[in-house]
């Protein structure tokens, strides 16, 4: 009897975690956290200020095929990119290669300011969430992903690691979109 209680005590838990308004917002966008090291795009859409053709305040997935520029982004267990500040123009298409040189995972997740820190807390609070969006890539130790992004809205923009603890301590980073003349 005491068995059948705390059976029916768990699938009631569940049931509740499933039905949480937290739980639904986030569901079928999270789905590769630990997916391949050389994850590029993601086919989830995130809960974050956008449009349905995917613009996001800081841009809108580019077209590999029409890359404007590389820029290599290093990763490491110091909890920092290199660089942490880039610049680009208004307009530009940009294919970011990732290579973590630590043996942890990282991850490189553009946005602003305001999105991170929500989306930072809320992993931090659910460290076992999984995410996947086209403005991110999940490199695991030693590999490399790449990002194609096109950045049409001039601004000052953020990208970090919200792999819990890591944002804490300060894996975060700049782009500057430089307005086209």
């Amino acid at each position: 009897m005491k068995q059948l209680l705390n059976l029916n005590a768990l699938i009631l838990a569940a049931t509740a975690l499933l039905a949480s308004p937290v739980a639904l917002a986030h569901d079928d966008a999270h789905a590769g956290h630990g997916a391949a090291p050389d994850h590029a795009a993601g086919h989830g859409e995130h809960a974050v200020h956008g449009t349905s053709d995917g613009q996001k305040p800081w841009g809108i997935a580019g077209d590999p095929q029409a890359v404007d520029r590389v820029i290599e982004v290093r990763m490491n267990d110091q909890m920092r990119f290199v660089p942490e500040q880039i610049e680009v123009k208004q307009g530009e298409t940009i294919r970011f290669v990732h290579r973590n040189e630590g043996a942890l995972m990282h991850e490189f997740v553009l946005g602003n300011k305001a999105e991170l820190d929500a989306h930072a807390a809320m992993m931090a609070k659910m460290p076992g969430m999984q995410h996947d969006a086209p403005y991110m890539v999940h490199v695991g130790p030693g590999q490399q992903g790449e990002l194609v992004w096109t950045f049409n809205r001039a601004g000052d923009f953020d990208f970090a690691c919200l792999i819990a603890g890591h944002y804490q301590a300060g894996m975060v980073g700049q782009i500057r979109v430089v307005a086209a003349e």
